[in-house]
């Protein structure tokens, strides 16, 4: 097999393993809190507490995955363009 060859191959392997990530699992832990929900601060003893709520997943630890919001996107432009 040539470079090129396997290249694309190993990127279509990727891109086809994300699809069915998406597919199968289409929200993911936000990245700002960890999938917590909120923020952690830790006083002076060192010992966790739980501060206010996650304002970029709005307190559900969640988030829609990159791939699913694209797919939504043109789902939803698709059914509008064709009524």
């Amino acid at each position: 097999m040539t470079l090129a060859a396997l290249a694309s191959a190993f990127l279509l392997t990727i891109t086809l393993s994300y699809i069915v990530r998406c597919w199968l699992s289409p929200f993911g832990d936000c990245r700002k809190c960890h999938g917590l929900g909120h923020h952690v601060k830790f006083n002076r003893r060192g010992k966790p507490k739980r501060t206010t709520d996650c304002r970029r997943c709005d307190g559900t630890g969640k988030r829609i995955r990159i791939g699913r919001w694209i797919y939504n996107r043109g789902a939803r432009t698709y059914r509008a363009g064709t009524r």
